[in-house]
């Protein structure tokens, strides 16, 4: 399951994304107020930290990309060590 979501992840970049797919062209000093770029933090936080923990920090992220939030770099969190 957490391979399709990656995979659609990467689907959107190559086709639809603003900074990533065919409509660079428009955006050539890129588009995303955040470093790494949304589709690119849901990739690693999915592949990092699993499917369902890696989603909710997405949607966290996809929550704050407003005008109001001033732009900012923050990478995915590392998953925590086993005890």
């Amino acid at each position: 399951m957490k391979y399709l979501f990656l995979g659609l992840i990467v689907i959107y970049q190559k086709t639809l994304s603003p900074d990533h797919g065919v409509f660079k062209v428009l955006f050539p000093w890129g588009f995303c107020r955040f470093h790494p770029t949304c589709s690119e933090y849901a990739f690693g936080a999915i592949e990092q930290l699993g499917l369902w923990r890696g989603a909710g920090h997405s949607l966290w992220r996809l929550a704050r990309c407003n005008p109001l939030v001033q732009p900012a770099v923050n990478y995915p969190p590392q998953p925590r060590g086993e005890f």
